[in-house]
């Protein structure tokens, strides 16, 4: 005999079929979006990467123009540096409570300080003197070796083109192309941006001297590469694992800029262009290091901690 109780049950089911069928619907039109999404991402990464291959392939092995960018690089950087700081800016769609949290940003900021940095060393310093950072330098290292031929450059425009480009607008490129998911890129810009401005403060203590980009290093690069470390290090154990070791990577990257052009200009152990080489590998390693992690962002720890009772 069929009763009440029954027809409950037949509802009961017809309800339940209804409630799994719409969610097994609801979870494949997510996975369908979130599918698109991944693809979609994996295409522009990929095509950010062939640019930026293509980028720096035409810079490195320029179609008879090897000489004017020897002598034009850091022009070249300065004219580009306004456009690039306003098309990150006008283009930010991500807002943070800080500005110093947009890792994005942030690489932006890096890149372009580095490059008015670069304008002070290797273009004009603050006594109007043009590229006067190459015979500083020249005369440092020199005197380091005691070379005693005046006519030994070791520092040569090559390499100061290649160090510049690939320590410093390479690495730069590759920390916003990499951001916001993927944070030690933008820790390694810091760091080398700290590391120089380091190194220029220490120079002029021990010379009582200026020295070609002491300027910027003091007013721009040290304040904005220790306000970046500061916000990252108010994250997780894990981000100050990262800060210390994109210090040490920065402080390496120095090491081997000065060890390997001595290696290959005055003791000539292998040619320069395996020197660069080795820079432009010592460039690319930020990208592999820490990119377990998923996206990362910069959020105070007391915001990460659950309220107690």
């Amino acid at each position: 005999m069929y009763t009440l109780t029954d027809n409950n049950r037949v509802w009961d089911v017809i309800f339940l079929h209804r409630v799994i069928a719409n969610l097994s619907q609801l979870i494949n039109n997510n996975y369908q979006k979130v599918k698109k999404q991944i693809i979609k991402s994996m295409i522009n990464s990929r095509i950010s990467f062939v640019s930026i291959c293509l980028l720096f392939f035409m810079l490195w092995t320029p179609l008879g123009q090897y000489d004017f960018l020897l002598e034009n690089w850091m022009k070249i950087g300065t004219y580009v540096a306004p456009f690039l700081l306003l098309m990150f800016c006008t283009s930010r769609t991500k807002q943070t409570d800080s500005i110093f949290a947009d890792i994005q940003l942030m690489s932006v900021f890096m890149l372009v300080a580095y490059i008015i940095h670069q304008y002070e060393e290797h273009w004009i310093d603050v006594f109007g003197r043009e590229y006067a950072f190459y015979s500083y330098m020249n005369a440092l290292i020199s005197n380091f070796v005691n070379v005693q031929n005046h006519e030994i450059i070791l520092l040569t425009p090559a390499a100061i083109f290649v160090i510049n480009t690939s320590l410093v607008w390479l690495v730069g490129i590759l920390a916003i192309w990499r951001s916001p998911g993927h944070l030690f890129p933008a820790l390694a810009m810091s760091g080398i941006v700290v590391v120089n401005a380091v190194s220029h403060i220490i120079a002029s203590i021990a010379q009582g001297s200026y020295n070609p980009g002491l300027l910027t290093a003091i007013v721009i690069l040290l304040p904005l590469g220790i306000t970046f470390y500061i916000c990252v290090i108010k994250t997780t154990l894990v981000a100050r694992a990262q800060v210390q070791v994109s210090l040490i990577w920065a402080v390496l990257a120095h090491i081997i800029m000065v060890t390997g052009l001595l290696a290959a200009n005055w003791f000539h152990l292998f040619s320069e262009l395996v020197y660069f080489v080795i820079l432009i590998s010592w460039s690319m390693i930020p990208v592999f290091l820490f990119n377990s992690s998923s996206q990362q962002t910069l959020q105070p720890e007391f915001q990460q901690e659950s309220p107690q009772d």
